[in-house]
Formats: structure tokens, sequence, C-alpha cells
């Protein structure tokens, strides 16, 4: 038995290693290009004025972004879990709703309500206001991209702080430590981490992201990575992906080094009101806080395409109608990745969490590069592969597929590795023992038992390749229109009237799922 048992984990480990190979296959196709280039050649392209205005441009833009997303996620999260604010659970999903909405909708929509001529213009201008603040550039950058990331730190904060035991916190207070000292002395090394988590996602999202910056015509490694490639720039674009790439790597390794080694341990205990802090006169005026920063995030964005449908007789383009075909194709590749995704995750999430060693725990670790990877760089890294080697998968529905499943796979990896740690090893044996084969108790007891698992790791990826614009863009065959490539062309042609259905239809469809996920909290943690 021990040596049969022996047999399987050796070959499921093989197994995840395979898997974590395919998936980091792709991006040595950066290096092999970059290599071509001449070394002169390389330090010019890269240290031109033009090149350091880049780095620093991204270099801002994610600390700006990582810096707000905290001071703005911190305090929603500490006051819908730790006070007594009003209507708690409403103000929860209403703040966290913002992360559905893709950041590319709201800069155009940001762009169309506060830029020249928007909309905000043409109400303030009868009041004599001739000239608003400007939207484009690196402020309107870190405060859109701001608004659809700090859920972010909210999520991960706020469930710190509802594993917080508040009894360690009513000990401070005995110990004569007002409310401000008690938050320093326990409830901040304990929600330490989950901060940094939250902030690390921040982080990754600001210095990926391409629609935001070229709408604000900001020069930032995506937006001129992607410029380059249309220009046949492909030296130029396989530098600047390898230095970005390198951006990531330096965030990731600063995340790691400052991460705290222990936490406060709690009993979750804060999901009562038991401690809850007394915001007393400011119990109302607290909620300007979630209701401004929700109402900045969703109804600038809900108004200007409601705005637009109302408008569409206007000047048109028929090229650029909605078709329903777009949906079905953005419904068809969203699907067809989250299930490769999740069946290619589940084996490693298996053996991450039943056979653990250094071994599978590197080939988890490097499952997760493809999400750390900005989605401009893997593609580009896929067209130099299949442009140059594989020509008969280039520009194919599969190859695009595959985009997607490396960029996200470790988001249904992540679910189902949870779901594997909370079944019982003794149920799996007892099936064993009843005659089932190590195949036949696997299905019957461990698949059936992380199967909500394995279904929110594959709605996930769903719902974030439905999503994802600069992946799509550049891989997608000639004539595949999604729901995203049509929002990225209406917004392109400045015929924002044929982006707002296909918006709305990404916004109703993640804004569903939000709602039904955080439903699903128990009710005394709200």
């Amino acid at each position: 038995m021990s040596r049969s048992r022996s047999l399987r984990s050796v070959g499921l480990t093989l197994l995840s290693g395979a898997i974590a190979a395919v998936l980091v296959f792709p991006l040595t196709w950066l290096f092999v290009e970059a290599a071509k280039v001449n070394p002169d050649r390389a330090r010019e392209l890269l240290f031109q004025s033009g090149g350091l205005e880049v780095l620093l441009n991204s270099l801002l833009l994610m600390t700006g972004v990582t810096v707000f997303s905290v001071l703005i996620g911190v305090p929603l999260a500490f006051l819908t879990v730790r006070t007594d604010l009003p209507f708690r659970r409403f103000w929860t999903i209403l703040v966290a709703l913002p992360l559905v909405v893709p950041s590319y909708v709201g800069a155009f929509a940001f762009v169309s309500a506060f830029g020249p001529r928007g909309e905000f213009h043409e109400i303030l201008s009868p009041l004599g206001v001739e000239r608003l603040p400007e939207i484009y550039g690196l402020p309107g950058a870190v405060l859109v991209i701001t608004l659809y990331t700090y859920p972010y730190v909210f999520l991960t904060t706020r469930a710190s702080l509802l594993s917080l035991d508040t009894s360690l916190v009513e000990a401070a207070r005995t110990l004569n430590h007002g409310q401000l000292g008690a938050f320093r002395r326990v409830t901040l090394p304990h929600i330490r981490p989950a901060v940094l988590a939250g902030a690390l996602l921040a982080a990754l999202y600001a210095v990926s992201d391409f629609g935001t910056p070229s709408i604000m015509r900001l020069a930032v490694f995506t937006r001129q990575i992607y410029v380059e490639y249309n220009s046949f720039g492909a030296d130029y674009a396989a530098l600047l992906s390898l230095e970005l790439l390198a951006v990531v790597l330096v965030v990731l390794a600063v995340e790691r080094r400052i991460r705290p080694d222990e936490t406060v341990q709690g009993d979750g205990s804060a999901s009562t009101d038991r401690g809850a802090v007394s915001l007393g006169r400011l119990r109302w005026p607290a909620t300007l806080l979630p209701a401004s920063v929700a109402g900045l995030a969703l109804v600038v964005p809900v108004w200007i395409l409601l705005l637009w449908v109302v408008r569409s007789g206007g000047r048109s383009r028929p090229s650029l109608a909605f078709e329903w075909s777009f949906a079905l194709n953005s419904v068809g590749v969203s699907f067809a990745a989250a299930i490769v995704a999740a069946a290619l995750a589940l084996p490693v999430a298996y053996v991450a969490a039943r056979h653990r060693s250094r071994l599978t725990d590197f080939f988890e670790r490097i499952t997760y590069l493809g999400f750390a990877v900005p989605g401009v760089v893997l593609a580009l890294s896929l067209v130099y592969f299949g442009a140059g080697y594989a020509p008969w998968l280039y520009q194919t529905v599969p190859l695009l597929v595959f985009a997607y499943v490396v960029r996200f796979m470790p988001q249904a990896l992540g679910s189902i590795r949870t779901a594997t740690l909370g079944v019982d090893p003794t149920l799996v044996e007892a099936a064993r023992t009843l005659g089932e084969s190590p195949g036949g108790a696997f299905r019957r007891v461990t698949l059936r038992l992380i199967a909500p698992g394995v279904t929110a790791g594959a709605a996930l990826v769903f719902l974030t390749t439905m999503k994802e614009l600069p992946a799509t863009l550049i891989l997608r065959p000639t004539g595949f229109e999604t729901i995203v490539t049509q929002i990225w062309r209406a917004q392109a042609a400045a015929y924002f009237q044929y982006a707002a259905v296909p918006s709305l239809i990404l916004l109703l469809v993640s804004g569903l799922s939000m709602v039904v996920l955080l439903s699903q909290e128990s009710e005394e943690g709200l």
C-alpha cells in the first residue's frame, strides 16, 4: 500500500511539474527575442530619454495607486467591521462593487465626464466655470485605477479584521490604551499581512494595466509595449517587456521581504458586535466616506453609460454597432478558459495540499508567475512564439484561451487548494477501506467535497477573462470580436455610444456575481 501511495505521489508531482513548465514556457520567448538585439542597440533603446520617462511614470503610477488604495481600503474595512456604522452590510457590498468594473471602462467614463467639453463642464459652464482640473496624465490615471483597485485592500483587510479576537483589543483598553493605542498595538499587527497582500495586488494591477494609461495618455510600460508592437518595433517591445517583468519581480521580492513572518491569531469573535467601536456623533457622518468613494467609482460610469444609451441617436458608424455574436464569443472563450484552468489547477492544488514538499511548493509558486506578469507582456511572448515557431497556432482561439489560462489559472488554484485542505483525510481512508480504488475514492469523496471550490475558482477565471483587454487585443484571431474589443474600438474611435451596451453587460454580469459572492458571508460577519 505504501509503495503504491508513493508511486501515486511521484506521478502527481511530475504531473504538477509538467503543468507548471507549460505555464512558464511562454515567457522564455521574451528572452529569446531580446537576445537577438545588439547590446549597443539595447542600451540605446533602454536609456533614451523616452525610456526613462516610461520607467518613471510606471513607478509613480504604481506607487500612487498602492498608497491611495491603502488609505481608502483600510479605513473602509475598519468602518464596516469594527464600528457601529449604519447599514454595514449595504456599505460592504457597495464599496466592494468597484472591483467588478474594468478600469478602462471607468477611464473613458471619467474622460467623458471630466474631460474638456465633458458632461460636468457642460453642467458647470452656465455657472461661470470655464475649465476643470486636467483629467489626463498621471493624476487622472492614479485616480481612476485607485477607484477600481482599492477593493483588493478593502477585502483582504476586512477578512483579517473578521478573524481578530476582539478580547485582545478589550484587554489593551483595560491597560489604559485608548482606541488609537489599541489599534496600533493589537489591530495593526494583526491586519498588516492582509494590508500588504491587498497592496501587492493593487501594485501589480497598476503596473500591468494597459487600458487606463492609454486612455489617459500616460506613457507607461504597457502602453509603450503595445505601441511598439503595432509599429513593428519588436526589439524595443521585447526589451521593454523584460524591463517591466524585472519591475514586477522586484515588487514581489520587496513584498516578500517586508511581509511579517507571524501574525496575531484570533478566534473570529470580531464577527459579532462585541467590542465594536462606537462612532458616537460621527456615526451618520461616517457614511459619507463609503458613499462618496462608491458613488464616484460606480455612479459616474453608470451615469455616463446610460447617458450614451439615451443619446445613441446622434452621429453613427454602423461598423461599430454591437452584435450579440460579440457576447457569445466572450462567453465562449471565457468558459473554455475557465474549464481548462480548473482542470489544470486541480492536480497542482491537490498535490500542494496533500503531498506537500519543497518541490511541490516550488511548482505551485511557479504557476503564480503568469498572474503576476502583465497581460501585454504575456501576449507579446506568445506572439513571438506563434509567429516564429508555430504559425499554425498563431492568431487562433486555442492560443488565446491558453493565454487566459496562463494568466488566470492561479485564481482557480487558490480556491481549489483551500477547498482541498478542508477535506478530512479520514473520509478518503474510510472509502478505501470499503473497497474503493484511489481514483474511485477521489471521485466519490474528495471531488464531491471540493466541487464548490472548483466551481468558485472556475467562475472567478471566467469573470476575469471576460474583462481581459491587452491579451485579447493582441492574440485574438482576425475578425474575432468580443465585448472588450468592441468597447476598445468604440472608445478609440470616440464613438462612445457604441461602448455603452457592452460595458453595461460587463457591469451587470460581474456585479451580480459580486453580490452573490458577498451574500454568502454570514449575517454576523457583516
